[in-house]
């Protein structure tokens, strides 16, 4: 049966109690239709599953699961093939544990490093973003079932998430947070979509018309559900009109007593009801008709599936010396808590029990020429902790190499928590800066679930940064760190030098009601590259164990329009000795801009595995949206005209080619002027200066004869000051000098500048 037919048969009481949920991970069943009640349950990079006990911290443990790499780490691999491939294990294990829906992917913007939920995201820049949730979305609904994209939208903080109002200017709304998630929409659609706890310019993202229905809906064409984060509904008659159709958890008879008493006044229309209705039972719907009952899962084969993914998405920051890869003959001591007890994901809902935990020392344990000694440890009243340091010194002494596991300790990185500094553990860096005082070739491998400071980086040889690693991230260290594998992976966000330098210090983590995003467009790298400040490592770095060069950057022409489309190949070279994936990225830049946007930005990008000495040509399309910007006043994306360089970099603040081409308008913008806009931007344009000069020349020039005679006082107006003067000033200003002027005629005059422009 439809699920149009079922609606009719329902009373009102039920459709309305239908908006919520059955109880905390169920949606409701009807049992007249023989429909079960279904399952949702988190992810992003897990299963987890509760079924003696519920909540949405990770209290309560769940069953057993594959915990794949943390978002922090797949987004580092900028494949989203891999990101597919990894939604596809998570659809058939939730096939297998006959889930509906996997809440996620989580793909809020990185605005600071301190964000407690980091590790769940994917990067600071929204096309990385929403590409690689896209891939995650395709994968898991390949197996028919749905997934739950979160947190939309602006969600970018911890501290006070439930409550507090992100105040976004328009243009950084689209051009960076709502981005973040309109490719994905539409190229993968959803099944649902999760909105976020926070107020956005004022209103709750669940009563938030423009954003659940405008956009999200009529925009961009999302024809699934949206469902709340769990305990984010304020008015639930508000959020049916806005476009939020499920209400979670459940049951909230409450809630589904206030709609009916709103159809009954009137103040609710039963059609909104019931579309809302109509969109929750026909996800439910797809996913029983396509229930694979009795599936099963290969938990080994997603063990192995995990150690792939890591090993495609760690980062090689630093290898001095090429003291990497290690050599099975060189004598290694491996130090650290995390050799054996590895820290391999975050805190909170995304809290994974994984089905197998193999560490590095599972793996290399029984090698020849490998030790181990504790070093620190994650205890602050461990009252050994000297001894580990002392020990670990002296043991290093006696080693050819030495190979630090490192991080931050989970309860560093929860859901419900942001960090308050960018170091890690005092007693880790102390560890670090002593052993290599001693071992100059040290490797430090990195455990963590976002940026951190490095103040012994001039001290150490080598940096792998492994992110949250998942299960089976000791054996993709071990693949590493002894050259079984290359790595590949570029970081999706930038690790500033200080936490002072970063965009939102230092209001970030201050501000619990009013959260101003006053950096605007200028997030990440787009901030560090435009303020030309120095990082530690840039957004987009990484290195290999092998090398690449470029050539033969060409574009098909030279000048375009913002309809047409602009065909970008280069040649890239594998020069060094071993098999390597190279990731090649093309950025932006708007060389004649003479406004406030970011220096460049990525605007396309792919993943290429060259073997030594091959050369591949990798070809990019560059359409409208990759000059564009978002016009407020005309509510439309707009190119503005000039030179923009596409360049190729090694990351984004190492540029290695560049070309230059012209875009000009296809059709021109539509004109907006008014009496209130300045003279100079009506004469900047070649249509209203022929129009403006014709019609108010005398009262231009009385103008300029005002500023001339003040000349005989010299110091109170040049003539580069009238100028300028009359250049910024508002065309209803030529009311206060020319007494003939009207403003009937001002009115009529924009109005046939306008028109002459469109006919134009």
């Amino acid at each position: 049966m439809q699920a149009r037919e079922i609606i009719k048969k329902m009373t009102l009481e039920e459709k309305a109690a239908f908006c919520s949920g059955q109880d905390f991970w169920n949606i409701r069943g009807i049992q007249e239709f023989q429909i079960p009640p279904t399952m949702v349950t988190d992810g992003p990079h897990g299963l987890r599953k509760q079924v003696n006990g519920a909540d949405h911290l990770g209290l309560y443990e769940s069953v057993k699961a594959i915990c794949f790499p943390a978002g922090c780490a797949l987004a580092c691999s900028f494949d989203p093939q891999l990101s597919q491939a990894m939604g596809e294990e998570l659809g058939k294990l939730a096939q297998a544990e006959e889930v509906s829906v996997v809440l996620g992917p989580a793909m809020n913007i990185k605005r600071s490093p301190l964000c407690g939920r980091n590790f769940e995201y994917y990067s600071e820049d929204p096309l990385l973003s929403s590409r690689m949730a896209a891939g995650t979305v395709r994968g898991i609904q390949s197996r028919n079932v749905g997934s739950s994209p979160k947190h939309f939208l602006a969600n970018n903080q911890e501290y006070y998430r439930m409550s507090s109002n992100s105040v976004v200017d328009e243009q950084t709304l689209r051009e960076i947070y709502l981005a973040s998630f309109e490719g994905m929409v539409k190229e993968a659609k959803p099944w649902t979509v999760m909105c976020s706890y926070n107020r956005i310019n004022g209103t709750y993202a669940c009563e938030n018309q423009k954003f659940l229905t405008d956009i999200l809906r009529k925009e961009w064409g999302f024809d699934g559900y949206v469902m709340t984060d769990w305990g984010a509904l304020d008015d639930p008659v508000e959020s049916m009109e806005a476009g939020l159709d499920l209400g979670m958890p459940g049951p909230a008879p409450e809630n589904a007593a206030r709609i009916v008493e709103a159809v009954r006044d009137g103040r609710l229309a039963e059609t909104v009801l019931d579309r809302a209705v109509e969109r929750i039972l026909g996800t439910v719907l797809r996913y029983l008709e396509n229930r694979e009952a009795g599936a099963g899962y290969d938990y080994m084969a997603g063990h192995e599936a995990a150690r792939r993914i890591e090993t495609e998405s760690a980062v090689l920051l630093k290898n001095e010396d090429a003291v990497l890869p290690l050599r099975k003959e060189d004598r290694v001591l491996f130090i650290g808590e995390y050799v054996k007890r590895p820290r391999y994901q975050g805190g909170g809902s995304s809290h994974i029990n994984p089905w197998k935990i193999s560490s590095f020392w599972d793996e290399a344990g029984s090698w020849e020429n490998v030790s181990w000694c504790q070093g620190y440890t994650d205890d602050p009243a461990d009252e050994k902790a000297e001894r580990y340091l002392t020990e670990a010194v002296e043991l290093a002494k006696r080693a050819d190499k030495v190979v630090i596991f490192a991080g931050l300790p989970e309860v560093w990185e929860t859901e419900g928590v942001d960090r308050r500094k960018l170091d890690m553990p005092e007693n880790q860096n102390a560890l670090i800066a002593a052993v290599a005082a001693v071992k100059p070739d040290t490797v430090v491998v990195l455990h963590n679930g976002s940026a951190v400071a490095m103040p012994w980086i001039d001290s150490v040889k080598a940096v792998l940064e492994l992110y949250l690693a998942g299960e089976a991230g000791g054996l993709a260290a071990a693949d590493l760190l002894y050259g079984r594998a290359n790595p590949s992976g570029r970081l999706a966000e930038t690790f500033p030098l200080r936490l002072e330098d970063t965009p939102t210090y230092p209001y970030y983590g201050v501000e619990k009601e009013d959260v101003l995003y006053r950096e605007g467009r200028l997030v990440g790298y787009r901030y560090y590259n435009t303020k030309k400040k120095d990082v530690l490592f840039p957004f987009g770095y990484g290195l290999s164990y092998t090398t690449f060069a470029y050539g033969h950057l060409k574009l098909d022409r030279a000048e375009m329009t913002d309809a047409d489309t602009l065909t970008v190949t280069v040649d890239v070279t594998n020069t060094g000795a071993v098999e390597g994936k190279e990731v090649v990225q093309l950025y932006v830049e708007n060389a004649s801009c003479h406004e406030v946007r970011p220096l460049r930005e990525l605007r396309e990008f792919d993943k290429v595995c060259l073997k030594p000495g091959e050369t591949k040509t990798v070809r990019f399309e560059l359409g409208k949206r990759a000059f564009a910007e978002w016009n407020p006043r005309t509510q439309d994306w707009y190119v503005p005209e000039g030179v923009y360089k596409i360049q190729i970099g090694a990351n984004a603040a190492e540029i290695l080619l560049e070309q230059p081409v012209g875009v000009r308008n296809a059709v021109p913008p539509r004109p907006d002027f008014t009496v209130n806009t300045p003279i100079g931007e009506i004469l900047a344009h070649p249509v209203g200066k022929a129009v403006l000069e014709q019609a108010m020349g005398e009262a231009m020039r009385m103008f300029a004869g005002v500023a001339s005679s003040n000349q005989e006082e010299p110091g109170i107006m040049s003539d580069a000051m009238a100028t300028a003067t009359m250049t910024s000033m508002p065309l209803r200003a030529l009311l206060s000098f020319s007494p003939e002027v009207k403003l009937s005629q001002l009115e009529q005059l924009v109005g046939a500048v306008n028109q002459a422009i469109m006919g134009n």
